[in-house]
């Protein structure tokens, strides 16, 4: 199991799951989440302790986000299709995407590895400059992986089990 489906995983993304998160107001909404919950650990410095309340609404934003937004009346949005094919992205290994797409994807996830790295250290030594510069890689990194799941869900779309997903 990936490390991306052990976060499906406990996340309870079923497919019901899945069907509201392809809702275009679950992924730009979730989009709000990373920055609230950097500053919510932030007000660490104002707050102390109290910032564990902040951060716990944070995390349960993310948690609750897909579940909250009804299913989309259609998924011929770029947000509803980085969703699915970010769902057949995680069962590549039962039905693998096109190649071209490997490097891109671990470019992408290297990016938010880097800016997850750089907005941590800046969170830990309270650097603004890092934490913002961190944060805004991890942004890029995000966005650029959910445009290139669209390219995943195009190339794959006609797969029985995929091409339902789209209406």
């Amino acid at each position: 199991m990936t490390v991306m489906q052990k976060v499906a995983s406990f996340f309870h993304m079923t497919d019901s799951v899945w069907a509201r998160h392809a809702n275009p107001w679950s992924v730009w909404t979730r989009y709000v989440a990373l920055p609230v919950l950097v500053m919510a650990i932030w007000s660490r410095v104002w707050l102390g302790w109290g910032a564990v309340v902040p951060s716990a609404i944070a995390l349960i934003w993310i948690w609750l986000n897909p579940r909250i937004f009804p299913r989309p009346q259609t998924t011929h949005h770029w947000a509803s299709k980085a969703v699915l094919g970010e769902r057949v992205w995680l069962n590549r290994q039962q039905r693998p995407i096109p190649q071209h797409h490997n490097p891109v994807i671990a470019f992408t996830n290297m990016v938010n590895v880097v800016g997850f790295s750089i907005c941590l250290t800046g969170l830990i030594t309270l650097s603004p400059c890092l934490t913002v510069f961190g944060l805004s890689w991890i942004i890029l990194g995000k966005t650029w992986f959910l445009d290139r799941m669209v390219w995943v869900y195009e190339d794959m779309k006609t797969h029985p089990q995929y091409s339902k997903w789209l209406y």
